[in-house]
């Protein structure tokens, strides 16, 4: 029996071209091209990763594609290979774009440039039955690269002022004195600016991602994933707001200086817990409803 695996795993082997010297020494020399190409802007991902809040999630996303490559592995050696040629077009389109974030100063384009680059490589050397296997470990790869800013200042600014919006109305019904005008909320104690690191933007792309990755381990249908992750959008903004409200209502009856800095840093973990807390209790609510009504329908 364990001759018989074994026999399995060396033709497999053999098959994607594992036991071939010379698949290793152009799989080391494209490794070295890439890194060469590359090493630059993936540094300054990294640094964005470290630097920006709003997008250190980023280390966890291709920790989370290998995973799920790891996971297909048996799935992936069953596969012939088959190349194609249709590789080296999106190759030379990822190395377009790449040469046009470079030259246009445009960082979401030359990273992306390297995701694409890896799409062209695995169907040129594994083919498109390669591809579509590792396809969603792919293109998770994309939330790893912070969106472009001209973007991101669109998303954000309709955020901060919904979110001035709701967090005053909230304040209103729990009987507090309030005033906004535009992305400020005044209050007889305080004013709350609501600027662009408390407009959500933080845990909503965080969210979105976090969503992804709970919805491929917590579930095996793709529709129910697609409803978790779109219900990371309101999610993310209720619990924002939420945050805003109790900064203000802190503000209000203890201590303004305590509510801006103490509490608004330390009640940011504490949200996003609640976020992912919600998220979870959707999913269940989901299962049980589901459940419940096939249950009335045997």
């Amino acid at each position: 029996m364990n001759d018989a695996r074994a026999q399995v795993v060396r033709e497999s082997s053999v098959r994607m071209g594992f036991g071939d010297r010379s698949f290793w020494l152009q799989l080391a020399a494209l490794v070295a091209l890439m890194c060469l190409l590359f090493h630059g802007i993936v540094g300054s991902l990294v640094s964005n990763w470290l630097n920006d809040p709003n997008f250190s999630h980023g280390f966890f996303v291709p920790l989370f594609s290998a995973v799920i490559v790891w996971r297909r592995r048996k799935t992936l050696a069953s596969l012939p290979l088959h190349p194609s040629w249709s590789g080296i077009i999106i190759i030379a389109g990822a190395l377009a774009v790449l040469v046009t974030g470079v030259f246009g100063a445009e960082l979401f384009l030359s990273r992306s440039s390297l995701v694409l680059l890896l799409a062209g490589l695995i169907i040129f050397f594994g083919g498109w039955n390669y591809f579509r296997a590792l396809f969603f470990a792919w293109a998770v790869l994309f939330l790893m690269i912070p969106i472009p800013v001209i973007i991101f200042n669109e998303i954000a600014f309709p955020l901060q002022l919904f979110a001035s919006r709701l967090a005053t109305w909230l304040l209103g019904s729990l009987g507090v004195p309030v005033l906004r005008e535009g992305n400020v909320i005044n209050l007889p104690s305080m004013s709350l600016e609501v600027v662009e690191a408390c407009s959500g933007i933080r845990s909503l792309v965080s969210l979105i991602s976090l969503a992804v990755v709970y919805g491929y381990f917590a579930e095996s249908r793709r529709f129910v994933r697609v409803v978790l992750v779109l219900a990371a959008i309101p999610v993310a903004v209720v619990t924002n707001g939420l945050r805003i409200m109790g900064t203000g209502l802190l503000g209000q009856y203890w201590d303004p200086e305590k509510a801006k800095n103490f509490f608004h840093d330390f009640s940011g973990g504490v949200i996003f817990v609640l976020a992912l807390a919600l998220l979870y209790l959707m999913h269940r609510f989901f299962v049980l409803f589901e459940s419940h009504h096939k249950e009335r329908s045997a």
